[in-house]
Formats: C-alpha cells, structure tokens, sequence
C-alpha cells in the first residue's frame, strides 16, 4: 500500500510539474461591475460581456439577465449570444447579469398568504428591485457603454415571475421580453389575475413578448401566455 501511494504521488508531482513549465492566459469572459444601491441600500454586483470586436464607437442592443450569477445563467447565455451571432449573424450584444444576493426576496412582490409567508420568508422586494433596474442599473449601463435602446429581458423560473411583473407593471423598461416558465403561482396567481388589467392601462406596449412554457406546465403559466396573445 505505501509503495502505490509514493508512486501515485511521484506521478502527482511530476504531471504538476511538468503543468507549470507551460505558459497559460487566463479565459476572460467578461467583467464585474460593482454598484452601490442607494435604492437597496447595500452593495450589488452585475457580470458582463462585450462582443468579441466590441468597438466603442459602435453601439450596441443589451440583453438583461436575471440570475446573471456566474454559477447560475450568465455564462451559458453569454455563451449562446455569441455561437448564435458567429453562426447565425445575430447582433453584436451585450449581456448584463444582475446578480443576486436572495432571488426569493429580488424576484417575489408581497403577499398576505401565510402559507408563501413561511415557505419564503424574505419574499417581498420586487417593487424595490424594479427600481433598482430602472433607476441604477439601466442608467449605469447606458452611461459605460454606447447603447442602442434595444433592451432584452430574461428570465426563468422566480425570474420569470419578475419579468411578468415588469411586463404588466413597467412595459417600457425593455423593447424584448423572454420569459421561461414563471412562477405564476405564487400569491395564489394574483398576478395573472389581473394580466389583462394591467395590459389594457399601457397604450405602449413592447414589440416583441416571448413566454415559453413546458407540455407539463401549471396551467397558469400557459394561461399568462394566451392572456398576452390576446392582448
């Protein structure tokens, strides 16, 4: 037994050795903005990617993530912006992650349900992460970087909760809407509820919503699609 673990190290330390004798450059995908929230009051993070021939001098449509972690969206939909612009001549754009500390609270608006009371407990801040995306984020971005006005808004799962909210609530913070399964469940559907409500107070409404939804789906969430077509 001792002699196979010298000789399992022996091969370790040779390989590691061997490793460092090679030059490496480090695989850059983006970069990582630090805000401070006046609106949440507390630091927050935003991971982005430029185009490959990013030129200063061009402008740019952005493509707003949210889940926009490393260890959550940002790199596989960073990554499918550029395969789809390389293999399919989609624009040049920029991606922005916004990251999260508690999604549970960022992404939920406030219910009196007891029983989503105690299943998220820190459920409730939409109103105020609405407006820390139009108010700090979307500010911020066009003042860094030359932007066309074309915003895309992703989001999935609790994300797409809070894209259907902006949505219904502010359609004219984002000119494109991807929304993936939301969880329109939560505070027994109210939102959906008043989906046709809440369209018919907006005269403009944004050019494009795509609402994905799964054959397995909770009804409501197809149910939220329809509303939107028929609207």
């Amino acid at each position: 037994m001792k002699t196979l673990f010298f000789a399992v190290l022996l091969v370790f330390q040779i390989h590691t050795a061997n490793t460092q004798t090679h030059d490496s450059d480090p695989l850059i995908i983006g970069s990582v903005a630090t805000i401070q929230s006046r609106i949440l009051n507390e630091e927050r993070k935003l991971n982005i990617y430029l185009p490959d021939q990013y030129d200063a001098s061009r402008t740019y449509p952005v493509l707003y993530l949210l889940d926009g972690s490393m260890n959550e969206d940002f790199m596989h939909i960073s990554g499918l912006v550029q395969y789809f612009n390389l293999q399919f001549g989609m624009p040049e754009t920029i991606v922005v992650g916004i990251v999260n500390r508690d999604r549970k609270s960022d992404f939920t608006f406030a219910t009196d349900h007891p029983e989503m009371k105690e299943m998220l407990p820190t459920a409730g801040n939409s109103e105020n992460f609405i407006r820390y995306i139009e108010e700090e984020i979307q500010p911020f971005i066009d003042r860094t970087y030359p932007t066309t006005g074309t915003k895309y808004l992703v989001g999935q799962s609790l994300g797409g909760l809070l894209a259907s909210e902006i949505l219904l609530k502010k359609p004219h913070l984002f000119t494109h809407y991807l929304i993936v399964s939301p969880s329109l469940w939560w505070d027994d559907q109210s939102l959906l509820n008043k989906s046709g409500e809440y369209l018919s107070q907006h005269d403009n409404k944004p050019p494009y919503v795509y609402i994905s939804v799964g054959g397995d789906e909770h009804p409501v969430m197809k149910k939220m699609r329809r509303n939107c077509i028929k609207s």
